[in-house]
């Protein structure tokens, strides 16, 4: 588990710096953060509540980059005979968008991560966030997306250029293509433009792909959300 050096975390510039909303925000998500997994039993977070933490952790991340090393060891231990994490992230494989880091420095046993080009939902995507959210009680999903994708301008390529890729490329990334079609004439950057789009879609689409997510949604137990990290920022913003 990442900890903040506690001469940074209480002193005056940075409580200035964060204010009361910040501080209080710091302060739930360290009381949160250890797993249940020495009691077998999943998380007790809301969906809410692991949104908050998520939050709260890029906050840090963008604020606070100056986080202490964590205690892998003591934490490797903690968890070894039962994961309980409290939010399931599905992320792009590009190597400046990890999701622990960018979440505030995440530790073992936590986040619940799939990766791949795109951030997509395949069949192993789909069974890895169902095992997640009705195996592990993971409460929260989040399908996180980011500027300058690779697979996403990969897309926009195809529609704009009428471009090919080689191997399984193409094939792979054929799901962002109606986003990146929705997205063409729209203002801003046409790139991150279609990585918000397909994110959202992708979340709006878990309901409808998975009973099991669907009942969870439907019982209050399960919540969606889409993203768009900003790599050069940190930021990460959340998609009405």
């Amino acid at each position: 588990m990442c900890t903040i050096c506690e001469s940074k975390a209480t002193g005056r510039r940075d409580f200035l710096k964060f204010g009361v909303a910040g501080m209080a925000a710091i302060a739930l998500a360290g009381a949160i953060r250890p797993a249940r997994a020495s009691e077998g039993a999943p998380t007790s977070l809301s969906p809410d509540e692991g949104l908050a933490a998520l939050k709260a952790g890029n906050e840090r991340f963008v604020n606070q980059p100056e986080l202490c090393s964590m205690d892998l060891a003591q934490a490797r231990a903690s968890v070894a005979g039962h994961q309980a994490p409290w939010a399931t992230v599905i992320a792009c494989a590009d190597s400046r968008s990890p999701p622990e880091l960018i979440f505030g420095g995440q530790g073992v046993g936590e986040l619940f991560v799939a990766r791949n080009a795109g951030n997509l939902v395949d069949t192993a995507t789909l069974g890895t966030v169902e095992y997640g959210a009705a195996v592990l009680g993971s409460p929260l999903i989040v399908v996180l997306a980011h500027t300058a994708c690779g697979a996403v301008k990969a897309a926009c390529d195809v529609v704009t250029k009428n471009s090919t890729y080689p191997g399984a490329i193409g094939p792979m990334i054929e799901p962002i293509l109606p986003a990146a079609l929705a997205a063409r004439g729209q203002e801003g950057d046409y790139v991150n433009n279609t990585a918000k789009l397909s994110a959202q879609r992708t979340a709006a689409r878990l309901p409808s792909t998975s009973k099991l997510i669907s009942d969870l949604v439907g019982a209050g137990k399960l919540k969606i959300v889409a993203a768009i990290y900003d790599l050069e920022t940190g930021v990460v913003t959340y998609l009405g």
